[in-house]
């Protein structure tokens, strides 16, 4: 009877630790967990910049379609302003009458503004537009100089005078092309005063005419001004 042969137990050899190419050795434990902590964070913030890109892609196409939807209209807005109170404001500000004239319904005035230039010149402005939907602007400079008017009349000389409601008015008209005039096709210019006052604008002579009229009280007001 043979004897049976025993194998002697096997050894389970330990598994050698992954040498790191970065570091030319194995990982210590702490390197291990820094390394999985990183690798962690990383992911994490992938994540964070994948779901804001998703969010922000998301938002542009609600604006898209929020375009897309709303009624659009092709005609300027028009900002209507109450030049009167803006001037009955400012008056205490000045030492001269502000003009302010009382036009009939369908007039509106879309700015106003008091200011002073870099020559110190003060000047008191209302931006006017017509029934028929053209500007005509009225300029009240305070102790001005021939500068200033030529500014505004593009260094014109008036082509004539009129007497309107009692104040006299001198008259300028744009010899230019129609195309090339810009907001200054005529205009009327009189002294009150310190003050010297300028309609200006692409509305016919019988528009200035109407406002004049409006004006002369205004401006028999601002020749009683102290110079």
């Amino acid at each position: 009877m043979s004897t049976p042969t025993v194998n002697p137990p096997q050894q389970n050899k330990a598994k050698a630790p992954r040498v790191v190419a970065e570091l030319g050795r194995p990982e210590t434990p702490e390197e291990t967990a820094a390394r999985k902590a990183e690798n962690s964070r990383k992911h994490r913030a992938k994540q964070t910049i994948n779901n804001l890109v998703l969010s922000l892609a998301a938002t542009l196409g609600l604006v898209i379609v929020i375009v897309l939807i709303v009624p659009r209209s092709d005609k300027p807005i028009e900002r209507a302003v109450d030049w009167s109170s803006v001037a009955a404001e400012l008056q205490p500000t000045v030492d001269v009458t502000l003009v302010d004239p009382a036009l009939p319904a369908g007039w509106t005035a879309n700015s106003t503004e008091l200011s002073t230039d870099k020559a110190g010149i003060t000047s008191w402005y209302i931006a006017l537009i017509s029934p028929e939907k053209q500007y005509l602007g009225i300029h009240q400079g305070i102790d001005t100089d021939a500068s200033w008017l030529a500014a505004k009349l593009d260094g014109n000389s008036p082509v004539s005078t009129a007497v309107i409601d009692g104040v006299s008015w001198d008259v300028y008209s744009n010899p230019k092309p129609a195309d090339e005039r810009g907001l200054f096709h005529y205009a009327l210019v009189t002294e009150a005063g310190p003050s010297t006052i300028v309609l200006l604008g692409e509305a016919g002579p019988e528009v200035f005419d109407s406002v004049a009229t409006e004006l002369a009280p205004d401006v028999r007001a601002a020749q009683e001004d102290a110079r």
